[in-house]
């Protein structure tokens, strides 16, 4: 019998989501023995810097080593946790469905109705900015951690309310504690965010035959256009960035958003075209926005990070 090793991060998230895929790769492939290796990544180890300044890469690169040396033959990542450029001998095989892509709020009561100054925790740049830009009057502190300390730093008063991936509650059966799924007019989600992806290594063929059938084309589509977008705007800086595609028959419409590193300014904007052709959509929602100014505010943030 083939015997496959599947790699995931230890936090009770990584190991739903890993368990759930490996569900799905015994029903396609009922003959194949599946196990599962943890693997502690930097990210897992390190919860106090916050994510913009060391890069979601520290979630992904020890599972990536892994895949290299051989220990495992697949690694499961959240998708908005995976850098646009992945390693040369490795690729991105499938993307499962997509649970709801949108943040949520876990709160005393809904985001129009917090108290002035009440304390918000995240650790996205970019749900900063997005909170700061939508309720200025509320103070917005940096958290890390895995959902459920997260969720306790709530219930202990630490903070007023926190805002996490809504499709994160979602996977670990917490929708119930789901204050308000906050509205994509004002929040734009993190590229990639409520998908899984599956990475093997480059020449695995064997692999690739097996997984293939768990990739859900829309949401393969739709996160390719995000990535692309991501890549061709400079998604190697620390800028606020956020993209959202959908599918809708042959059509994909993606809307992207990039703040300057303080919030004060932010631009968003959607681009059009062929389902068939992701990437292309991605490239040229992204040269529309670097001529609408977010070429200032990637050469501010690079301009901060060489200090």
């Amino acid at each position: 019998m083939r015997r496959i090793v599947v790699g995931s991060r230890g936090s009770r998230l990584a190991l739903t989501q890993t368990e759930s895929v490996i569900a799905k790769i015994r029903e396609a492939n009922p003959y194949l023995e599946v196990s599962l290796r943890k693997i502690v990544t930097t990210g897992d180890r390190d919860r106090h810097t916050q994510l913009d300044r060391i890069g979601v890469a520290v979630f992904v690169k020890e599972l990536e080593h892994a895949l290299l040396d051989g220990r495992i033959d697949l690694a499961v990542h959240s998708l908005k946790d995976v850098p646009s450029e992945v390693p040369p001998e490795l690729r991105l095989l499938a993307v499962t469905e997509r649970l709801d892509p949108r943040d949520a709020l876990v709160a005393k009561s809904k985001l129009n109705e917090l108290a002035p100054s009440s304390r918000i925790g995240t650790g996205s740049l970019r749900r900063t900015v997005q909170l700061t830009q939508f309720r200025p009057d509320l103070q917005v502190c940096s958290i890390r951690g895995n959902v459920d300390t997260r969720l306790r730093k709530v219930s202990t008063g630490e903070v007023d309310g926190i805002v996490v991936a809504a499709a994160a509650m979602l996977r670990l059966g917490w929708q119930d504690r789901i204050t308000e799924y906050l509205p994509l007019e004002h929040f734009l989600p993190a590229v990639g965010q409520g998908a899984l992806v599956l990475e093997a290594r480059l020449d695995d063929k064997e692999i690739e035959d097996l997984i293939s059938p768990l990739n859900y084309i829309p949401a393969w589509q739709s996160v390719m256009a995000e990535r692309a977008f991501l890549r061709a705007i400079g998604g190697g800086c620390r800028a606020p960035i956020a993209a959202l595609g959908a599918v809708s028959n042959s059509t994909l419409k993606l809307e992207g958003m990039i703040a300057s590193p303080d919030g004060r300014k932010m631009l968003r904007a959607s681009e059009e075209g062929s389902a068939m052709s992701p990437e292309e959509v991605g490239t040229r929602l992204a040269q529309k926005m670097l001529a609408m100014g977010a070429s200032e505010f990637i050469a501010e943030v690079r301009a901060d990070e060489s200090r």
